[in-house]
């Protein structure tokens, strides 16, 4: 459920409508709802039901935004992180470090310092020479990282060959077959305290039995070290839980039947179990809000031009996504178009014959479920600068992120004094 709802013919963000966001802010813009996002994470939360003291990672990568993690902040979320600009974001809006858990297979020594002065809750170890850079790190400053190895499983998640993480070819994790000998090695490192495992199969997952089939195997792996003496009280089940994209699609599992897999599958583990969603919780809290540039007819069916493109919603070039596109102010018919962006790519294609409400030049459309992975990859290809962010509070909006105007562009670049030097005066 959403906070994007039709009240007398217009699209509404709660309590906001999107035509006057467009008037007063332009287009593109991204538009998030608080109160979807507040209710996704009651949501999420009620899902875990009776699981002792969850500790919700918020994924950053997801959607980065201050005022995004503010609102989670404040509602106790912490953040899973994979870079030293997301663990600042993440300290910026203020998320508890303690509550933090830095993932990611290429972490540097100045970022993993950066971890460890923060104070962060856990280092999720990716590769045993990545430990031994961690106990270097920390041996110097004179603290202790707490960490997890995050495990490759290898188990087929069942989702977009470019999203899925968990199988023995991705380039995730630690193999599970070499899990123990990891941790044997680990555990002689100075600077280093084992506290957990780790484990994330992929995103957008729309199946529990992927999932189910690798904390299985984590629960055995858990049980294996401890045998072995390692101190693990602390089980990181990643996230990647799906959200509803496109309607003509099974649902995904939603968080009831997830925490119910997790209760059952991690009865009698005793540790403390992380929990890193994302898009579940801000996919839906998201649109992006667009308008026609014109219509064009092509030898089929007809072009819907939009001043959005893939420089600012790459998921559909990138993944071949689904998203709902639907008319602001909708005229009550319909046709079969294909709706594309300005950039000079073939591949700034939205949809391909996809029936929609019938728009003409001049109207607004907004692409559904785009608070996830949507203004967090925008990029300035085409010189087009990034995308605004507003966000809604009932009747109230405020732009989060301003629109990058093409001089601040220009400005960023500088000339190199043997073309400087010949400028003309």
């Amino acid at each position: 459920m959403d906070h994007f709802e039709l009240r007398q013919g217009v699209l509404h963000a709660e309590d906001v409508p999107l035509t006057r966001i467009a008037e007063e802010a332009g287009t593109p813009t991204y538009v998030y709802s608080t109160a979807t996002l507040e209710r996704h994470v009651r949501v999420f939360r009620e899902g875990l039901g009776a699981i002792p003291d969850p500790w919700i990672a918020f994924a950053v990568k997801a959607n980065p935004n201050k005022a995004v993690l503010a609102t989670l902040a404040r509602m106790g979320l912490g953040a899973d992180v994979v870079s030293g600009g997301e663990l600042s974001r993440a300290l910026a809006a203020g998320m508890d470090p303690a509550r933090i858990v830095f993932s990611g297979v290429g972490k540097t020594g100045d970022e993993m310092a950066q971890g460890l002065r923060a104070g962060i809750g856990q280092f999720n170890v990716e590769s045993e020479p990545e430990a031994e850079t961690l106990s270097a790190v920390a041996q110097a400053l004179g603290l202790t990282a707490r960490i997890a190895f995050r495990v490759n499983p290898d188990v087929d998640a069942g989702t977009h060959a470019k999203i899925s993480t968990g199988k023995a070819e991705n380039k995730f994790g630690v193999p599970i077959d070499r899990a123990p000998r990891a941790y044997a090695a680990a555990a002689t490192l100075p600077g280093l305290a084992i506290q957990g495992v780790a484990v994330h199969i992929g995103s957008q997952l729309t199946d529990l039995a992927p999932s189910r089939a690798a904390f299985e195997r984590i629960g055995a792996l858990i049980a294996e070290l401890r045998a072995a003496g390692h101190n693990i009280t602390h089980a990181d089940l990643g996230g990647g839980l799906g959200v509803p994209y496109d309607p003509s699609l099974p649902l995904p599992p939603d968080p009831a039947a997830y925490g119910a897999m997790v209760r059952e599958v991690t009865a009698g583990w005793n540790a403390r179990l992380i929990f890193e969603p994302g898009r579940v919780i801000v996919g839906n809290a998201g649109v992006l809000l667009a308008r026609v540039i014109r219509v064009k007819q092509g030898v089929t069916q007809p072009f819907v031009i939009v001043d959005a493109a893939m420089n600012d919603l790459l998921r559909p070039s990138l993944y071949e996504a689904w998203h709902n596109i639907r008319a602001v102010i909708p005229r009550g018919d319909g046709f079969t178009a294909t709706i594309v962006g300005p950039v000079c790519e073939t591949g700034d294609t939205f949809a391909r014959d996809r029936p929609m409400d019938r728009v003409e030049e001049g109207d607004l459309v907004a692409f559904m479920t785009a608070g996830a992975y949507g203004a967090t990859m925008a990029s300035t290809y085409n010189s087009r600068g990034l995308t605004p962010e507003i966000i809604v509070s009932g009747d109230k909006w405020a732009t989060v992120r301003n629109r990058q105007p093409i001089e601040a562009l220009i400005a960023a670049d500088s000339l190199p004094p043997w073309i400087e030097e010949s400028a003309p005066q």
